[in-house]
């Protein structure tokens, strides 16, 4: 169903469809031994214009345990991109080796745009984050995560902390959720970090999603099912004075969570810097290692898709 499917945001796969991803991510969590030549005789590309530590290292250990190989690069400057080599080239050329390509770009769109150069080879591109825009495979890591650990998606009270303003994780998780029935959305940050208009109007608000925004984080603590905690990006800024300011809004610690649910699952798309106090890590509610994992196990599943009859 999924086969040479491009993702670049992740309202291109329909629930039904994603659902089908999350069982067979369940099928190989239980049995990976299943799965490992899956992908045997394939190549992905890596291309990571930005730094990334799980979106890549989860890409190449999931193409890897399905009998596949990887190619790329960490970082433009290993590449011809620091000779002046244009996107396009760069997309072209890559399609000629590889038989999937994976891409984090700065610029919002170049996922997009990379779909145009790969039309005529047909193969599919999946978007590991571009800019501030969308990064579709985490929104998929964070749904299996909810999907295995509270055994549904729906009927949650979901807040999302920090900065919501740049943070694409946001973006696209917020998106996504906002099909599944009785969700409820609390947005925490500061007057500057808040969650853009276009999201509100586009996707709560054309879903009937119930949304509230705060600056308070203690005071809706105890509302919460799931919180998602972000860092204050500090790439994403262009005043450093704006950051520093910024970057300690809102750490979580002990303290914070004497009246959290006992059940609540703290989530966090990693990595952090000092928004979750280290504390935290041996609280049970704290799932974002966990949630690593699951990255792992669906983006086994997204690969084994879009490279499978």
């Amino acid at each position: 169903m999924l086969k040479g499917r491009n993702l670049i945001k992740p309202l291109d796969f329909s629930k039904e469809e994603m659902e089908e991803l999350f069982k067979r991510a369940e099928e190989i969590e239980n049995d990976p031994s299943q799965f490992r030549e899956q992908c045997r005789g394939n190549i992905l590309a890596t291309l990571f214009f930005e730094p990334s530590t799980r979106t890549r290292l989860s890409f190449e250990a999931a193409m890897l345990r399905l009998g596949g190989s990887c190619l790329g690069f960490a970082e433009p400057g290993s590449s011809s991109v620091a000779k002046g080599e244009c996107l396009a080239d760069t997309i072209r050329t890559v399609a000629c080796y590889a038989d999937v390509i994976v891409m984090r770009n700065p610029k919002e769109g170049a996922a997009l745009l990379a779909t145009s150069y790969t039309k005529d080879t047909k193969i599919p591109v999946i978007n590991a984050g571009d800019g501030g825009h969308h990064h579709p495979t985490q929104t998929l890591t964070d749904l299996l995560t909810i999907r295995q650990l509270r055994g549904k998606i729906g009927n949650l009270t979901v807040g999302f902390c920090g900065d919501l303003k740049f943070g694409r994780t946001v973006h696209s998780l917020a998106d996504t959720l906002s099909r599944y029935e009785g969700i409820k959305m609390i947005f925490i940050s500061p007057n500057e970090l808040k969650i853009p208009d276009f999201l509100k109007t586009q996707a709560l608000k054309k879903n009937n999603v119930s949304f509230t925004e705060t600056d308070n984080l203690e005071e809706v603590m105890g509302d919460l099912d799931i919180l998602y905690m972000t860092r204050v990006q500090r790439e994403r800024f262009f005043n450093e004075e704006d950051y520093l300011r910024l970057k300690d809004s809102y750490i979580l610690n002990v303290d914070k969570m004497a009246t959290a649910k006992r059940d609540m699952m703290i989530l966090h798309p990693l990595p952090r810097v000092n928004e979750i106090d280290l504390e935290l890590d041996d609280d049970p509610r704290a799932m974002y290692f966990k949630q690593a994992k699951y990255g792992m196990y669906v983006r086994m599943a997204l690969l084994s898709s879009v490279l499978s009859a």
